[in-house]
């Protein structure tokens, strides 16, 4: 027998059974979550926030942690994209890709990803305690933007990277500035690639519970300034799933069902501005 074809085979297999693992964990999360939380699902956990005694049983819903997960992820994701698209320009080899300051930053930037989120949740609490701040809606886009920053700069710097050297010589030919060339060249072109990474870092930050948990602390009221206390979902979750009784458990499932409709939506959208990039 070949051997080749046998290491071909074993590879085929393994690759298979992998992926299967990997379909039956999204499989096995959406039914346990669905199952358990759609009974718990109503209208009114989604238009009302949580009125007394919520947490024990009472009426009310999760408007609140929905609106505030929004204001959160929203605006980190702003913060996140107006710091990284100079990143990203600067790491251009027309700029400084290049020089040792770019390898720095991508090196720094490949360590920001892996560190865990609680870290940066302790960074922003130890950095809110220095100035003199609470626990709000700011102090949580500033510790969410630690987490969505190396994804949306990394993931767009990929993006950039596929973009055909010729069309910037065709630029530069046609007697274009490299500001010019960058700005309504290549980010035209690398808009549905930029976009898919903005959803990505969004979807990552409105799942975040850890950076939040000490920076934006929780409240059942909807948001109204940015030194207010805020709710999130993954906290809605948390607390909810924690008390000792059966119905507050089963809306926190509810409560997740929201939050994994969001981000599959996003996705799916992420999906399809992938092959509108292809």
């Amino acid at each position: 027998m070949d051997v080749k074809r046998v290491e071909e085979a074993v590879a085929k297999s393994l690759m298979g059974l992998s992926a299967l693992v990997v379909a039956a964990s999204l499989g096995a999360v959406l039914i346990v979550v669905l199952v358990r939380g759609l009974p718990a699902l109503t209208l009114s956990m989604l238009t009302q926030v949580p009125r007394g005694g919520y947490y024990l049983g009472g009426e009310g819903g999760v408007l609140n942690a929905i609106v505030g997960s929004l204001c959160l992820a929203g605006g980190a994701t702003v913060l996140a994209l107006v710091i990284s698209l100079p990143i990203v320009l600067y790491q251009q080899k027309e700029y400084g890709g290049r020089t040792a300051l770019a390898g720095l930053t991508r090196l720094a930037l490949d360590v920001m990803w892996g560190i865990p989120s609680i870290v940066y949740g302790a960074f922003g609490f130890a950095l809110m305690l220095y100035l003199g701040l609470r626990a709000s809606l700011l102090g949580g886009i500033i510790a969410l933007t630690f987490v969505e920053l190396p994804i949306m700069a990394r993931a767009t710097q990929e993006v950039v990277k596929m973009i055909p050297a010729e069309l910037k010589e065709a630029s530069y030919a046609l007697g274009a500035t490299r500001l010019e060339t960058a700005s309504k060249v290549v980010w035209r072109y690398a808009l549905p690639g930029t976009l898919t990474a903005i959803l990505l870092a969004f979807g990552r930050g409105i799942g975040d519970a850890a950076s939040v948990l000490f920076t934006a602390g929780f409240t059942d009221r909807l948001p109204s300034s940015l030194t207010e206390p805020v709710a999130s979902l993954p906290l809605a979750v948390f607390f909810q799933i924690g008390t000792p009784f059966p119905e507050v458990q089963q809306r926190a499932y509810a409560s997740a069902v929201i939050l994994l409709m969001v981000v599959l939506t996003l996705s799916l959208l992420c999906r399809l501005l992938s092959k509108a990039s292809d």
